[in-house]
């Protein structure tokens, strides 16, 4: 049962990752992992050359093209393997062009050019850059406005265009002897190095309805966005820069400056509130440093699980869930222990993230929590079923003590919505009305069915208030157990439920003699019955079919209750005669006055047994004077059960 409500969860909660159910909180997921994970590494590769609000106001902007050679002169004096220029010039700016155009001559510089889209126009790059130096340098958000993909290329009028990122990383590893090539596994795959650039996915990850057009990977970011050394360029044009701290570097120049407005909101967004966003120059940065890394072998690329992994991902953590849900019952501790499986996926899909491989996390969440609920659903849905089986056999006939403790022990009482048959030692108490043939012939039926059930009625209620079990009506007469369904671990108890039994059996005398004056008054027939209990082993479980099904008690002990009930019929001068055999009567303790019957021979048995007359209760009535049994003959005497000598003289 546990699998297949797993298997069902895992179906649900991946038919609603289809639907984009869980792809916000999964992103925030991977946000909050990226934070913790502090990959906190300084790139001694790159350097920004930023514009400031300080030097807003002292070069103005945008930067004349003299002042933008001036400084490309400068940094290429101090030899660096690559400067990214993430500034448009796709027209002069003031004075100085011819010796900007000069300047971006050089081989290791790399222009922006913007495609733009449907709400943005696009922007030329530098006329006079090849395009093997042109990058775009347009940045896709998720839905939530955050940056977390790097489009590596994108289709054009003009055909394929590489990224600002990519070609700066081109430029630097073609230096270190890699170049891009095709993928020997794939080869609609990049490869870089040790790296191949596997395209995101519509599902990859936590993502599940992506727009994955062009070649988009997962952006990895650094923990800080003050790792990457950074120099004003006013420092650079003043000569303020140790031309170290340029030498074969990978340069970018871009605006830092606020009020600009090109920043953009990352992973560390919502964890640095006084950082919301960060620069677009950072962010390619971050991007080319990825890149780079992952191309040396430095730090890999993030991997996913294919869609049958998560399925079976998801799976595992739902099976977790209802297998605790199945074996907990306590329900704080269920609870507990729901927050701990959901911490375990946390800890394990985070590690899991450390090793470069993102897998969904709130998915799984919601499966341990949904198969948590369906399996305390069906827990309640069973329990449910298993009272209304317990109290259709059992419950009825109870007393309530007795139904509880059913109800306390149902789990090894019940299998397969049975109750399985148990051994066990019960005391069975049968009763009869004396002459009830004679009787039935006298009244109408429908009279005699009013006067039966105002008679079992009052026998039903007896058996309850001592504990007993009514296992079924014979007619005129009940089938009482004492010590089903649960059974006795202990003599103690065995001798408790005979005990009870046998008062039961007085106190019925007692009930019929209220029953017998009422009726008298109403004109109804005044009775006497017979009360016969034997204590020994039977089988108690459920018997019949799926249709139709009973709580039955079998076993030879059941029919020496009922032979002893029905033996020497015409021997009765009381109201109520409560006969017992030695086994029963070994396990009172000495609390009631017996009378010996002697060894008898039952119907339908090849043995004779040890037969006893319950009296009273010696701690109720010690006396011999009663007036039920005052014309018993004188030649069976009365004596308690614990003499140690009984006499023989009155057997039969």
């Amino acid at each position: 049962m546990t699998i297949a409500s797993s298997a069902i969860v895992a179906l649900l909660v991946l038919g609603l990752a289809k639907f984009r159910g869980f792809e916000q909180l999964e992103l925030l997921a991977f946000d909050q992992m990226i934070r913790w994970r502090a990959y906190t590494h300084t790139d001694t590769r790159s350097l920004i050359v930023e514009i400031t609000e300080d030097d807003l106001q002292k070069l103005n902007w945008p930067l004349d093209d003299r002042t933008l050679a001036r400084l490309l002169a400068r940094l290429q004096g101090a030899r660096p393997h690559a400067i990214g220029l993430d500034i448009y010039r796709d027209i002069p700016v003031g004075s100085g062009y011819e010796k900007l155009v000069e300047a971006l001559n050089a081989p290791n510089i790399v222009g922006i050019t913007k495609i733009g889209d449907f709400d943005a126009e696009g922007v030329s790059p530098p006329p006079t850059l090849p395009p093997e130096q042109i990058g775009f340098n347009d940045i896709i958000l998720d839905t939530d406005n955050i940056v977390r993909r790097n489009l590596l290329f994108s289709e054009t009028a003009e055909g394929t265009l590489s990224s600002f990122s990519l070609q700066l990383a081109t430029v630097y590893l073609t230096s270190q002897g890699i170049a891009p090539e095709a993928s020997p596994s794939n080869p609609n795959f990049l490869q870089l190095g040790r790296a191949v650039f596997v395209p995101l996915q519509s599902d990859s990850g936590g993502y599940t309805n992506l727009d994955s057009r062009g070649y988009q990977t997962l952006l990895d970011y650094r923990s800080l966005t003050t790792d990457i050394p950074r120099v004003t360029v006013s420092e650079v044009l003043n000569g303020e820069i140790d031309p170290k701290a340029i030498e074969n570097k990978l340069v970018f120049i871009g605006s830092t400056a606020p009020s600009l407005r090109d920043t953009f909101a990352t992973p560390y967004s919502a964890g640095d509130p006084e950082a919301a966003k960060i620069p677009g120059v950072v962010v390619h940065a971050q991007m080319t440093a990825q890149i780079v890394n992952a191309a040396l072998g430095e730090k890999p690329l993030f991997r996913f699980f294919p869609a049958w992994a998560e399925g079976v991902w998801i799976f595992c953590w739902a099976s977790v869930s209802g297998l605790i849900v199945w074996k907990v019952r306590h329900p704080i501790l269920l609870a507990g222990c729901i927050a701990i499986v959901i911490g375990a996926l946390c800890l394990v899909s985070f590690f899991i993230f450390q090793q470069q491989i993102w897998v969904p996390v709130v998915a799984p969440a919601m499966a341990v929590a949904l198969a948590g609920t369906a399996g305390i659903a069906y827990r309640a849905y069973r329990s449910q079923r298993q009272h209304a089986i317990v109290m259709k056999l059992l419950g009825q006939n109870t007393s309530p003590e007795i139904a509880t403790a059913l109800w306390n022990h149902r789990t090894e009482l019940l299998h397969a919505g049975k109750l399985q048959g148990s051994k066990l030692t019960a005391t069975m108490l049968f009763t009869d009305i004396k002459d009830f043939s004679t009787i039935s012939e006298q009244m109408p039926p429908e009279k005699l069915l009013e006067w039966l059930n105002e008679y079992l009625s009052a026998l039903t209620e007896e058996v309850q208030l001592y504990r007993g079990i009514i296992n079924k009506f014979t007619g005129d007469g009940i089938m009482a157990v004492f010590g089903v369904p649960v059974r006795r671990t202990t003599g103690e108890e065995i001798d408790r439920d005979a005990f009870q039994a046998v008062t039961c059996g007085l106190a019925l005398g007692e009930r019929l003699k209220q029953l017998n004056q009422d009726w008298q008054q109403r004109g109804l027939p005044v009775i006497q019955m017979r009360v016969g209990i034997f204590t020994g082993p039977v089988v108690a479980g459920s018997l019949g079919g799926k249709e139709r099904m009973e709580y039955g008690i079998i076993g030879d002990s059941v029919n020496i209750a009922s032979r002893l009930e029905s033996c020497h019929k015409e021997r009765q001068a009381s109201i109520c005669r409560v006969l017992v055999a030695q086994q029963t009567l070994d396990r009172l303790g000495g609390q009631f006055r017996v009378e010996p019957w002697g060894r008898l021979m039952l119907k339908g048995k090849q043995q004779s047994i040890e037969v006893y007359r319950i009296l009273d209760r010696l701690s109720e009535n010690s006396s011999d004077n009663s007036t039920d049994r005052s014309t018993e003959s004188s030649t069976l005497r009365a004596i308690p059960v614990a003499n140690a000598i009984v006499s023989r003289s009155s057997e039969i």
